[in-house]
């Protein structure tokens, strides 16, 4: 066992790679506690589509000392709750209890993960619940549009896929293979306890300790490389009154050293109600209701987009209006968009130290992605650093970088003309 301790955070490492970070927050009588785990959707194998999502409804459906009844009560007879999700690169459990609650809330979030009852009964349960879920997902287009922009941005790989997967993989499922994916890839050196607010490092490392020293110290088996190529996808045949449109180029790594730059770009160009998408698209030419940029960063890539939702006789127009004023943001983007930009993400940092929870979250993702957590001062600097030259330069690369992607759903002849449009992004 090592430990580090410092102004800020504490971090201990357990023997086995689990990594126990805390930041107290004295003001607070309550807190936010949760395991980490370094696996997702993109750990599964071609036959597990789906596996992680299952995984992580099942934690709370329980274990070998707990029923699902039994977990539900004990968290909320001490007034706190209890949740979990699953994203792409990780999954998180966690809990929010009084601070006097904490080594209670570590006890049941430690038993759904290494003593599962995975009863069979539950299980088929919890198949057609989430079998419910993949319906309604498919049922909601603005949901669908970008599982289908993800999909054809990373065709054939985990990255790709959606979280929820299918409801043949979801019902292929049993307890062994939910048994066997956890032990692949919930190992000790990807596994992190984070904690915020009115919380004892060294009490909570006990029992961290005693909890989950039985992890593998083991790293887990690196996912699939990512491997961007994009291409059009436009699904038909559903009766909608507007047309869902996304526009894409391979984005950066948040390890990547233009990542800053880029985040600043795509927050100018569509990122509030004063960036060049909203007040050109929706306010000056009224052509949608929502329309904005984004940039997900992944360990070894990322994905820039544009969504918009339309008018099926408008889609033309919008999409040719948005390709132009990325063009336009590049060459025209001033120092009064780029200091409202960089204004914007500091807030977003600050208010992550507000709560006990988004404090939580955000420590265990820094020291999943850096192995640390960063200081506010350092990301603050970071991007306080990026120059107007930079922002440009990181809007050019990212047209540079390669081929559009563009998917759609909705009614209109003129999505096929609108992908086309849409390609003018690509480099000649």
């Amino acid at each position: 066992m090592s430990a580090e301790a410092a102004n800020g955070p504490r971090i201990t490492r357990l023997d086995n790679g689990v990594t126990v970070i805390t930041d107290t927050m004295p003001h607070l009588a309550t807190a936010s506690l949760g395991i980490w785990a370094g696996a997702g959707a993109r750990d599964e194998r071609a036959d597990e589509h789906g596996i992680s999502h299952l995984l992580e409804h099942m934690a709370f459906k329980g274990t070998r000392r707990r029923s699902a009844r039994a977990i539900a009560e004990e968290i909320e007879a001490v007034g706190g709750d209890i949740n979990a999700a699953t994203s792409v690169e990780h999954t998180t459990y966690n809990a929010r209890v009084l601070g006097e609650d904490v080594p209670l809330a570590l006890d049941v979030l430690a038993d759904i993960l290494t003593e599962p009852a995975f009863d069979p009964e539950e299980l088929a349960r919890e198949h057609n619940v989430i079998v419910q879920e993949i319906g309604a997902a498919l049922d909601t287009p603005d949901d669908l549009v970008f599982d289908l922009f993800q999909e054809r941005a990373f065709p054939g790989q985990p990255i790709g896929r959606s979280i929820l997967g299918t409801p043949s993989s979801v019902r292929s499922f049993g307890p062994e293979a939910l048994r066997t994916y956890l032990a692949r890839n919930y190992r000790g050196p990807r596994t992190i306890v984070a904690a915020a607010g009115a919380v004892d490092h060294e009490r909570l490392v006990e029992e961290v300790s005693r909890r989950l020293g039985c992890f593998s110290g083991e790293d887990k088996p690196a996912p699939e490389p990512s491997r961007y190529e994009g291409g059009v996808q436009i699904g038909g045949g559903r009766d909608l009154e507007q047309a869902h449109v996304l526009i894409g180029l391979p984005g950066l790594s948040y390890r990547d050293p233009g990542f800053h730059a880029l985040q600043i770009f795509t927050n100018v160009l569509g990122g509030g109600m004063s960036s060049r998408l909203f007040q050109e698209v929706r306010e000056a030419r009224g052509l949608c209701y929502a329309v904005y940029s984004f940039h997900w960063a992944y360990s070894d890539t990322g994905l820039f987009g544009i969504y918009a939702g339309t008018d099926g006789g408008d889609v033309d127009e919008l999409v040719s209006v948005a390709v132009d004023q990325v063009a336009e943001t590049i060459e025209t983007m001033t120092e009064a968009e780029l200091a409202r930009s960089k204004a914007q993400a500091k807030v977003g940092l600050l208010a992550a130290l507000e709560s006990s929870g988004a404090r939580a979250d955000q420590l265990a993702r820094q020291m999943l992605a850096f192995g640390r957590p960063i200081p506010l001062e350092e990301i603050v600097g970071k991007v306080e650093a990026v120059t107007l030259d930079d922002a440009r330069a990181a809007g050019r690369a990212l047209i540079a970088r390669g081929r559009t992607t563009f998917t759609a759903l909705g009614p209109g002849k003129s999505l096929e003309s609108a992908a086309r449009i849409a390609e003018r992004l690509s480099p000649a």
